[in-house]
């Protein structure tokens, strides 16, 4: 491969503390820090960083679909729902073999799509 692994993702937002809000105290990933005097906030999604932040030009605006990994997809979009979140409701994307993707959706605070996804044990 000629190119790393992914290292950072650019999600533009509007208003930096209501994401900041949204993806720490909602979400629950961890927050790394905010740039003082700059609309920019770091985030550690496993070993990819989310960096939110207001775009310096148009050309830099970003629109995201960001798919996160759960452990029990059921008990998370219920958690997200008793947090007042829009969340549809877990169903099966795809059978392999053994296995079923289960995917939920919702949306951050500027309408960016998130997608909770859990891999489960195909049940018989």
């Amino acid at each position: 491969m000629a190119l790393g692994a992914l290292g950072q993702i650019h999600i533009s937002v509007t208003d930096l503390e209501r994401s900041v809000a949204f993806y720490r105290d909602t979400l629950g990933i961890s927050h790394l820090f905010t740039v003082p005097g700059q609309p920019m906030a770091f985030f550690a999604s496993g070993d990819v960083r989310l960096y939110l932040g207001r775009p310096e030009s148009p050309d830099f605006t970003s629109r995201c679909v960001l798919y996160f990994t759960v452990s029990d997809i059921d008990a998370e979009a219920a958690r997200l729902r008793a947090a007042d979140l829009s969340v549809e409701e877990p169903h099966v994307v795809h059978r392999d073999g053994g296995t079923e993707l289960w995917m939920a959706a919702l949306r951050d605070p500027d309408d960016h799509h998130i997608i909770l996804m859990q891999e489960r044990l195909r049940q018989k």
